[in-house]
């Protein structure tokens, strides 16, 4: 069986859509039936039905669809041990959201390092969404994100709270925070709803980011206030760079760690959640899974 067939058919079960499938894969939609027509014939089952209220799976297609996404993962896995760490025994594919790259960044690869002596780290900054794809179909193999994907395959565990404060080059207060020149921050669902609910006047700001570094970029450039991670405005305020919005309150944001679920109890991964757990102080009554 063509892995690309399969590759297909998961997409589908996530768009629903043979037109959203076909701009996700960069393919034609006759190109996409075509491929769902060749892995029926294969299986001699029919996986979808299609009519006006969109594409819906077949009984034979929901039981197929677990073993679609084994069957990718074995591949992926199967590519990635094949492939040389030099002389490491393994190798540890790991994203990051893009706020936590920061300083912090040097001191979790050390302790990685001394927590798994005998592993090649390769790490990648990105946003919840792209990485939890990623875990998916093997192109990751631990990630920490500021939102946890709902997935069958997925195992994710909260590990704490980063507090983002407000920083500005004009106030240090928030009655001269105006909505004129405010950057808004979108670093996840969760943090725009909280944000949101604090500062519904500030909504309208025509500027957002989802990265602190920007969004400091931005602020500075232009003029005016915004928040960013805790640690940044720390080092902002100290470099007089720009004032705390002392009356402003603090947002607090939650990262988890993620992992494809057949990977939850491999020694490497237990050990990296083991530190990940001690160093934000995460019990473990507040796992989860995806």
């Amino acid at each position: 069986m063509q892995l690309e067939l399969v590759e297909t058919f998961l997409d589908l079960c996530d768009t629903k859509s043979f037109n959203r499938t076909a701009d996700r894969l960069g393919l034609t939609q006759s190109t996409v039936s075509g491929r769902v027509r060749a892995l029926e014939a294969s299986l001699g089952r029919t996986l979808f039905t299609r009519s006006r209220a969109g594409t819906e799976l077949t009984l034979e297609g929901l039981q197929f669809e677990p073993h679609a996404r084994a069957l990718r993962h074995s591949w992926n896995e199967a590519v990635h041990a094949t492939r040389s760490a030099g002389t490491a025994a393994m190798r540890l594919r790991i994203g990051m959201q893009h706020d936590l790259t920061g300083s912090m960044i040097g001191g979790w690869v050390r302790d990685f390092r001394a927590a798994l002596p005998d592993t090649a780290f390769y790490i990648e900054a990105d946003y919840s969404p792209a990485m939890s794809s990623d875990i998916l179909i093997g192109a990751l193999d631990f990630a920490m994100v500021y939102t946890a994907k709902v997935h069958p395959d997925l195992y994710f565990e909260t590990l704490g709270e980063i507090p983002y404060r407000m920083v500005s080059t004009v106030t240090d207060h928030m009655a001269g925070v105006r909505v004129e020149d405010y950057v808004l921050t979108n670093f996840s669902p969760a943090f725009a709803a909280t944000h949101a609910g604090l500062h519904p006047e500030l909504s309208g700001a025509a500027v957002s980011s989802g990265q602190s570094t920007a969004v400091a970029g931005l602020m500075l450039s232009m003029g005016g206030s915004a928040y960013v991670i805790e640690e940044m405005a720390r080092e902002m305020v100290a470099a007089g760079q720009c004032r705390l919005v002392a009356d402003a309150p603090v947002i607090s944001q939650a990262v988890f760690a993620g992992v494809h679920l057949r990977n939850r109890h491999r020694a490497a991964h237990r050990r990296l959640l083991q530190y990940l757990r001690s160093h934000f102080g995460a019990p473990a009554a507040r796992r989860r899974r995806g």
